[in-house]
């Protein structure tokens, strides 16, 4: 069974986490795309939260997240227990 990946991105990083699944994919990765589904402007936690929760609680061994800077994917991911972003 390949290994499940999560990856979520805000506006900011959706052309990136596109090419990133497309890659991720190829090298046969099952990978979970929690959103953004498009440019339209969002707020990163709502997609920083669901792939931590899954790094949280065993149910991803890892996550990917993509943001403007990275910074409030990490701050946001770093509230969950034993997840360092």
């Amino acid at each position: 069974m390949p290994e499940r990946i999560p990856i979520g991105a805000d506006h900011a990083g959706f052309e990136m986490k596109q090419a990133l699944i497309a890659e991720l994919e190829r090298l046969g990765y099952a990978v979970e795309d929690v959103g953004t589904h498009s440019t339209e402007s969002t707020d990163y936690p709502d997609y920083a939260h669901p792939v931590a929760h899954e790094v949280e609680t065993g149910e991803a061994k890892r996550g990917i997240l993509l943001c403007g800077t990275g910074l409030g994917m990490s701050y946001a991911a770093n509230r969950h227990h034993g997840v360092r972003a």
